[in-house]
């Protein structure tokens, strides 16, 4: 198993984490509900991560996918609950949307899932080599101005850290309804080397992945007249 040693770990692009921890206080109940399903459901980056990533899950999983940044948590629990031999991680440190998921997985728990509330670049720096088939980037902050642009998550640092994680053939799924953001990720992707854009035709890019449940974010872009684009890389 190769992980990243702590000397060896690139510099993040921001610098830093950039966004918010918080929305509106949450009530008691969903505190409640926080509190105890982060107890059963995240995962504890102070102990090595394990050779065989599949030991994370109560479920019996063959396949492992990370979704970063899931908001609500409304494609990951459909992802999730239809796929139930494929093991999901997903990263969320706003923490009015860990509660909400923590909240629907007190209701219909999940075998099949594990969570952290923190930055996703330590998550990526802590997995295995080669440990995942698919990552998934969906709506992520735009950070539209120019000044910020270099906050965004899709970066070259971040990009490196995709490729150490991901299999050969593996996955990454960017979604946004911000044109400068996607073409920010496209041109990032061809520059770095080790992803190749799955489409041909305008078709293959402006249509929602097979299965696709929508989202919150998804529906107010329609709303309000932006077009989502929805690209496919896989690892070289």
């Amino acid at each position: 198993m190769t992980q990243v040693d702590p000397k060896d770990r690139p510099s993040r692009a921001t610098e830093g984490f950039f966004g918010r921890r918080h929305g509106k206080t949450i009530r008691p109940q969903q505190a409640a509900a926080l509190e105890s399903g982060l107890r059963a459901y995240r995962l504890d980056l102070s102990a090595e991560a394990p050779a065989d990533l599949a030991t994370l899950f109560k479920a019996d999983v063959s396949a492992l996918q990370l979704e970063i940044g899931f908001g609500g948590g409304e494609h990951l629990l459909h992802r999730a609950t239809e796929a139930p031999a494929t093991g999901f991680i997903g990263v969320e440190p706003f923490v009015n949307g860990m509660a909400k998921m923590m909240t629907a997985l007190g209701k219909r728990p999940l075998a099949n899932l594990r969570v952290y509330d923190d930055d996703a670049t330590r998550l990526l720096d802590w997995l295995p080599q080669a440990s995942l088939d698919g990552i998934d980037l969906l709506y992520p902050d735009p950070w539209p101005k120019k000044k910020h642009w270099k906050r965004r998550f899709v970066s070259r640092a971040n990009l490196d850290r995709f490729a150490r994680v991901l299999k050969a053939g593996g996955r990454f799924r960017f979604a946004s309804d911000i044109d400068s953001y996607v073409n920010w990720t496209l041109l990032a992707c061809r520059d770095h080397g080790a992803f190749a854009w799955q489409a041909s035709e305008a078709a293959g890019w402006h249509g929602p992945y097979e299965g696709w449940p929508g989202t919150r974010y998804e529906a107010k872009a329609i709303r309000e007249g932006r077009r989502p684009a929805y690209l496919t890389f896989t690892r070289k």
